[in-house]
C-alpha cells in the first residue's frame, strides 16, 4: 500500500541506519521515520492474493526467486516497504540474507488506498524504477484498474482484461480474478 503515511516521526537515524536496522512497519522517507498506516481487510485480502499467486507462479513455472510483502529495501534515496515483491533467483543469490534490499525489487505491487494522493503514488513508482524495479503495478483496488509501469510504458488494465508481467514472464491474470 502506498499508504497513508502517520506525521513523521523525530529521529536522528540516517538512511544507512535504517539499512541496517529498519523498525517494523517503518520507512524512512525524507529523512523521516514514517509509519505506514491505512491497511484495512480489502486491501491485505488483495496483497496476500497477488503474493500468493505471483509466490505460485514462480514455483510452478520454475522460474525461482521469491515473493515479500511488506519487505525493506532502499533506494536511490528513501527507505521503503514494498507491499509485494518479488527477487529474482539472481538477486537472491547476490542479497538474499542482507536485512534490506540496497535496491529496489525487480517486481513491486503497492495496493492503493482512497486516501493516497495521485502524486505521491506515481512518484513512489518512479522513484522504484529509477533505482533497480523493472516494472511497477499500482493495484487501484475500487477503481478495479491495475496501473503497470516500466521505463519505458504505461499500461492500465481494466477489470474484464488480462494483465500480463514483463518481469515474471509467461504470467497473466483477469483483473476481476485479482481483485475480485
Amino acid at each position: 500500500m502506498v499508504a497513508t503515511l502517520s506525521s513523521p516521526l523525530s529521529t536522528s537515524m540516517t538512511l544507512e541506519e535504517w539499512a541496517i536496522a529498519p523498525p517494523s512497519g517503518m520507512e524512512w522517507v525524507d529523512g523521516n521515520l514514517v509509519e505506514k498506516k491505512g491497511m484495512t481487510l480489502l486491501y491485505s485480502r488483495i496483497q496476500s492474493r497477488i503474493g500468493r499467486l505471483w509466490g505460485n507462479y514462480v514455483e510452478s513455472s520454475g522460474v525461482g526467486g521469491e515473493v515479500y510483502t511488506e519487505v525493506p529495501c532502499q533506494t536511490l534515496k528513501q527507505g521503503r516497504r514494498p507491499d509485494i515483491a518479488y527477487l529474482t533467483p539472481d538477486l537472491l543469490a547476490q542479497y538474499g540474507e542482507l536485512p534490506v534490499l540496497l535496491q529496489s525489487f525487480p517486481l513491486i505491487a503497492e495496493v492503493i488506498s482512497p486516501t493516497d494522493l495521485a502524486n505521491e503514488v506515481f512518484a513512489k513508482a518512479q522513484e522504484y524504477l529509477g533505482s533497480g524495479c523493472q516494472e511497477v503495478w499500482l493495484v487501484f483496488t475500487e477503481e478495479k484498474w491495475i496501473v503497470v509501469i516500466t521505463n519505458s510504458s504505461r499500461t492500465v488494465y481494466a477489470e474484464t482484461e488480462i494483465l500480463t508481467s514483463h518481469v515474471l514472464s509467461g504470467f497473466a491474470i483477469a483483473v476481476n480474478d485479482l481483485l475480485g
